[in-house]
């Protein structure tokens, strides 16, 4: 294993752009009826009205901030903005733990969260196999390793390498355990990152396998938001807070550094430097290695927003050379000196057409060169190129064979990719049909690849790809945690406004009536290019489809289920087609007689909160309940907000006049209006999210009871963004979502 990182949630919503300073931008007079929301259920334009009150005047920075009454509120520790949190707190825990089901919903939510049968979660470390385990009596988890041999059975035995229960309490720290690094080929020496309290920001620390110790003397970085790599035994590649100056507007690094055994960081030598207006998540090296461990390349990309980016290759002597990519691109690994990588936009080069979404194979060395008269060949350079409903959704570069994981119209797929004199063969490994597939962690040594299907109703199944045999072996398949033998799972497309087919899920008793009385949970996300794919939701199934809940799950603009087209559809000032796709869904199951607005409710969290707090407020009349989790709502403000800049290249920057105008739109905390009927909404954030700031949920709600509007809001204290630290704590916050969810759409 040469990476096991915890905490890239994606991932999922993080990113930005080098912003543009706005001096003036003018908001229509206030005395003048505009059309604020223009997406009526036909795609036109909707009455013309006053926009609402706490509307700003101008949309410049200062003229935002003016019209905002609750910016203290975005203090994360400040005496006001606890204050608020505490009382907030009590009032919905009273509604929420008060409810008699509470206590049901916590409990049996634990015990799946804790359950000791889980299939536990392998990466390939050294000889054997690694895995980060938490339960009932290991809250904060243990990393632990064990054979493979041993792991393939019933019963494991299991090695404990580092406990992080007695760690925290022997250092009186909240530490979460946010990943581990460990250099190739042997892996005994391993970068550990530790998270105080579940922030994205981690301590790092060398840690020895052999003796199951830190390293005294050994590398230790403070706490930051890192881009780490291992060069050799004696060096790290290090991009992180070298000082005053040395971080972006969003607070990410854009220098690398080596960094020697024994040196401070003051004594890294540089390699690299971007500019410190870039944008994105910060400079970040990688290095590729081949089967023993030797460096094949070092990459180094420089964000230069959310999406773009420049990519360097570092030489041996420490010189670094742009090479000739596209700026949207994804780079998965190194085969026989040819870079493998994915075009997120159409692109020329040598003479030659490439789609985007399409798999690329090209030599480093041409890539490196200025002249661009180098005859590759089309044949070979291209190893996959998807149809218009496919979308490549993991790749594995092992020794001489790619695997990877492919959706065709958001159903999964295994293939393998090998290279020939002038081409790729392309080859299926055999998966169950209508699953989600999904790629672990591979081994070049081994040539293998774990692999996970499942869907709504179907429970992980792990499996072992062997690239060399194409085959497909199973490890381990995860007991049902909920009866679905009444269920079934079907797909539709539903219209959204500008005539586009939006494919959705839905999970629902076999025997339902289609008379529009079924409680139903719509989930959504839109955004970064992340697919919802289906998956087996255990806490879901049980506290929701066994009681005959309905389930739907809506794959629109702006997510990756078909490729970079379907997200940059919904970009910038396109946003509204994510929104008006989500509507287009409800639409649709009312249509179908699947439920109602009384008995619909929605579910988004982190981005997915920019959708749901924008679907109340356009269209309150379709939703009885809304999950806000961890969101972002206050859409003029997000890039002031600590890491909101890193995303300006997914929504645009609202110190651009246009841009501004057009976020202003739909931001929901501007759009809220104390004359419209909103289903009563629950906010919920984290006091130590450090990647979306908890003052977006806390002014939503604070404007909410300003002007009257039903609502609860729950602030957690600890967990931060990816609610990993605490599978007990996990288990109270599913149990009040649904807790909410139950009181609105099946009361």
């Amino acid at each position: 294993m040469r990476h096991l990182i915890l905490s890239a949630a994606i991932p999922a919503l993080l990113m930005g752009a080098t912003p543009v300073l706005a001096q003036t931008t003018t908001a229509p007079a206030q005395d003048k009826p505009v059309c604020y929301d223009c997406s009526g259920p036909d795609g036109a334009a909707l009455t013309m009205q006053l926009p609402p009150p706490h509307f700003p005047r101008d949309l410049t920075p200062a003229g935002v901030a003016a019209a905002d009454d609750h910016l203290a509120l975005e203090q994360v520790d400040g005496a006001e903005a606890m204050a608020f949190v505490a009382e907030e707190n009590r009032k919905s825990l009273a509604v929420l733990t008060g409810d008699p089901r509470y206590e049901t919903f916590r409990a049996e939510a634990e015990a799946i969260l804790t359950a000791t049968d889980r299939i536990p979660t392998p990466s390939f470390l050294g000889d054997g196999v690694g895995n980060f385990w938490q339960d009932a009596a290991n809250p904060k988890g243990v990393w632990r390793r064990t054979t493979l041999d041993s792991y393939r059975t019933a019963t494991p035995q299991w090695e404990t390498l580092l406990d992080i229960d007695a760690l925290s309490k022997a250092e009186g720290k909240d530490w979460v355990f946010k990943g581990a690094d460990c250099l190739a080929p042997d892996e005994t020496r391993c970068l550990i990152n530790l998270s105080d309290g579940g922030k994205d920001a981690v301590v790092v620390r060398e840690f020895d396998l052999t003796t199951k110790r830190f390293v005294d003397g050994g590398f230790n970085l403070p706490e930051g938001k890192h881009r780490i790599e291992w060069l050799d035994r004696d060096t790290l590649l290090v991009a992180t807070d070298f000082g005053a100056g040395t971080m972006t507007e969003s607070g990410y690094p854009f220098i690398v550094k080596t960094l020697k055994r024994g040196q401070t960081l003051a004594q890294a030598v540089e390699v690299y430097r971007g500019e410190q207006g870039d944008g994105g998540y910060g400079v970040s090296p990688t290095v590729y290695r081949d089967k023993d461990g030797k460096v094949t390349a070092v990459i180094i990309t420089r964000p230069l927003d959310t999406f773009r980016s420049e990519t360097w290759g570092l030489s041996h002597d420490g010189k670094a050379q742009k090479l000739n990519l596209p700026e949207r691109v994804g780079i998965s690994g190194v085969i026989d000196g040819r870079l493998i990588f994915s075009p997120d936009q159409a692109w020329s080069f040598d003479g030659q057409e490439y789609a985007a979404g399409s798999l690329l194979a090209l030599p480093l060395a041409v890539l490196g060169e200025t002249r661009l008269d180098i005859q590759i060949g089309r044949d070979s350079a291209v190893v996959f190129q998807p149809t218009a409903r496919q979308a490549l959704q993991g790749v594995a570069v092992l020794s001489d064979a790619i695997v990877a994981a492919v959706t065709d119209n958001v159903a999964g797929r295994l293939m393998q990719f090998r290279p020939a004199a002038q081409w790729w063969t392309a080859s299926s490994i055999t998966v169950p049909d209508n699953l989600a597939v999904g790629l672990g962690d591979s081994s070049k040594s081994r040539g293998e690849v774990f692999v996970s299907t499942q869907g709504f109703l179907v429970p992980p199944t792990l499996s072992l790809a062997d690239a060399g045999a194409a085959t497909l072996t199973t490890l381990k398949s995860a007991p049902a945690k909920f009866d679905a033998s009444g269920d079934v799972t079907e797909q539709y497309e539903a219209t959204s406004t500008d005539g586009t087919k939006i494919p959705y899920f839905i999970t629902r008793p076999r025997d339902m009536k289609l008379d529009g009385s079924n409680p139903t949970i719509m989930l959504g996300y839109g955004g970064f290019q992340v697919s919802l794919n289906p998956a087996y939701k255990p806490e879901m199934g049980k506290l929701w489809l066994e009681r005959g809940g309905v389930f739907v799950q809506a794959n629109i603009r702006g997510g990756g289920e078909f490729g970079p087209d379907w997200h940059q559809a919904a970009l910038d000032g396109n946003r509204q087609k994510a929104f008006d796709d989500f509507a287009a869904v409800a639409r649709d199951l009312e249509l179908r007689g699947v439920t109602s607005p009384r008995r619909l409710g929605i579910y988004g969290r982190s981005n997915g909160g920019v959708l749901t707090s924008v679907s109340i407020t356009q269209h309150p009349e379709l939703f009885n309940a809304a999950v806000i989790e961890s969101p972002l709502v206050d859409m003029l403000r997000y890039h002031e907000l600590p890491a909101g800049a890193s995303w300006i290249g997914e929504y645009g920057d609202p110190r651009i006049p246009e841009e501004a105008e057009w976020i202003a739109r739909y931001s929901a905390y501007q759009q809220l209006r104390p004359d419209v009927t909103y289903p009563r909404v629950y906010l919920t954030t984290n006091t130590r999210d450090d990647r979306v700031h908890p003052g977006h949920a806390r002014k939503f709600a604070a404007r909410l009871g300003d002007q009257g509007h039903d609502h609860l809001y729950y602030e957690d204290t600890a967990g931060g963004h990816s609610n990993d630290a605490d599978p007990v704590a996990n288990a109270r916050r599913w149990a009040r979502h649904y807790v909410y969810l139950s009181q609105q759409l099946m009361d």
